[in-house]
C-alpha cells in the first residue's frame, strides 16, 4: 500500500512538473514572440526615422533633340567688298581666334578706297595750306572775308571726306595681296561657303562664314503634343548623347514655342546649358529627360526605406511615439529617380523606419 501510495506521489510529481515546463516553455515563446514586434528604445535610437511628404507628383518623360549653338554667341561673316577669293585659310570645325584672317579676296573696289583715302589725305593737306595762307593774308588786308570763310569751308570738307575714306579703310582690312576677311569672335568654323577662286559679290546675301562659340549650346528637344501640358519653362532636364553615354549634360527647360512644326507635327522646346570643354557639337543627336510635375499630390518617401517581398512592398512603420513598430503594405503609384510615390497605404506625417528595415522585416514577419 505504501509503495502504491509512493507511485503515485511521484507520478503527481512528474505530471506537475511537466505541465509547468510546458507552460514555461509557452511562456517564452509568448514573451519572444512578443518582443519581435516591440522595439526597444535604445534600437529605435539607433536606427533613422524618416517622416512620409506630401508634394506634387514628378513624372519622367523622354525627349530627342539636337545640340545647336547660342544664337546670340553666334555671327555670320558677309564680304563687305566684291572680289575674287584667293587664299581661303581655314576648314570646317576649324577653331579660330578673334581678329584671325578667315579669307583674302583680290579686289577692285579695294584699289578704289585706298585711292581715296590717299586723295583725301592729300586733299587735307592742301586745304589746310591754303587756309593758312588766306588767314596771313585776311591779316595783311590782302584777303576778304568772303575769301577766308572759303578756305575754311574747303579744309573742314577734305577733313570730313578724310575721316570718310579712313573708316572704310579701317573696316575692310587690306593688306599687301588684298582685302582680308576676319573673325569678329573666337570660336568654331560651323559653315563655310568659299572655296579658292570663287568670285563674291558684296550684294550676295550669302555669307562666307558662320563662327559659334560653343562655350554654351542649345539643345532644341522636339515635344509631341501629348506631352505639351506636362513641361513648363524652368523644368529640370537631363542630357545624354551617343557620342558621350556615360556623361549626363545638367539644363532647364529655357522656352518653349507656341506653335507647332507643320511638318514634324512637334511643338520645339529649347534648353541652354553650358558645354565645357567644347564636348557637344551642332548637330549631334541628343536624349532628353524632363521632370515634369503630373499634377497629382501624393504622398512619397526615398524609395531606399522600401522592402520588396513576395512580389509586393513593405515598409516599417513607428506607431507614434511608444517603440512599437508594424509591417505596412503599400502601393507604389510611380518612382522618379529615389522617390517613391505612394498611392495606398501611406498617409502624409506617418513615420517610417528609413535605416535596417530588412532586419526589422525580416523579425517582425515570423
Amino acid at each position: 500500500m505504501y509503495d502504491k501510495y509512493k507511485i503515485l506521489t511521484i507520478a503527481s510529481a512528474l505530471f506537475i512538473s511537466g505541465f509547468a515546463l510546458q507552460g514555461c516553455h509557452h511562456a517564452a515563446e509568448n514573451q519572444e514572440k512578443d518582443t519581435r514586434f516591440q522595439v526597444t528604445d535604445s534600437l529605435l535610437n539607433s536606427v533613422l526615422i524618416d517622416t512620409v511628404k506630401e508634394a506634387s507628383a514628378l513624372t519622367q518623360i523622354t525627349l530627342t533633340g539636337s545640340i545647336a549653338p547660342d544664337e546670340n554667341k553666334m555671327v555670320k561673316v558677309f564680304p563687305m567688298v566684291s572680289g575674287v577669293a584667293q587664299d581661303v585659310h581655314v576648314q570646317l570645325g576649324d577653331v579660330v581666334q578673334k581678329g584671325q584672317t578667315l579669307a583674302i579676296l583680290k579686289s577692285a573696289e579695294m584699289a578704289a578706297f585706298t585711292k581715296d583715302y590717299i586723295s583725301s589725305e592729300a586733299d587735307i593737306r592742301n586745304t589746310r595750306r591754303i587756309l593758312e595762307s588766306t588767314q596771313d593774308m585776311y591779316k595783311s588786308g590782302l584777303a576778304s572775308q568772303k575769301d577766308l570763310e572759303q578756305a575754311q569751308s574747303d579744309y573742314q570738307k577734305a577733313v570730313a571726306e578724310g575721316k570718310r575714306a579712313g573708316a572704310v579703310i579701317q573696316i575692310n582690312k587690306s593688306n599687301g595681296k588684298g582685302y582680308e576677311v576676319k573673325t569678329p569672335i573666337t570660336g568654331f568654323v560651323v559653315e563655310r561657303n568659299l572655296i579658292n577662286n570663287t568670285q563674291v559679290r558684296a550684294d550676295n546675301g550669302q555669307n562666307l562664314f558662320t563662327i559659334a562659340d560653343l562655350s554654351t549650346v542649345y539643345v532644341l528637344v522636339n515635344v509631341y503634343e501629348s506631352d505639351i501640358s506636362k513641361i513648363q519653362t524652368g523644368d529640370p532636364v537631363k542630357i545624354t548623347t551617343l557620342s558621350y553615354p556615360d556623361k549626363v549634360f545638367d539644363g532647364k527647360i529655357d522656352k518653349i514655342d507656341n506653335m507647332l512644326d507643320p511638318d514634324n507635327k512637334v511643338m520645339h522646346a529649347r534648353i541652354k546649358i553650358n558645354n565645357p570643354g567644347n564636348l557637344l557639337k551642332p548637330q549631334m543627336f541628343a536624349n532628353i529627360l524632363i521632370k515634369a510635375k503630373s499634377g497629382e499630390d501624393l504622398p512619397f518617401i526615398n524609395s531606399n526605406a522600401l522592402v520588396f517581398d513576395n512580389d509586393k512592398n513593405y515598409v516599417i512603420v513607428a506607431d507614434g511615439s511608444k517603440a512599437k513598430v508594424h509591417i505596412q503594405p503599400v502601393e507604389i503609384a510611380k518612382t522618379v529617380e529615389d522617390r517613391a510615390y505612394i498611392s495606398k497605404g501611406l498617409k502624409p506625417g506617418d513615420r517610417i523606419i528609413a535605416s535596417r528595415q530588412v532586419y526589422l522585416y525580416e523579425s517582425l514577419k515570423d
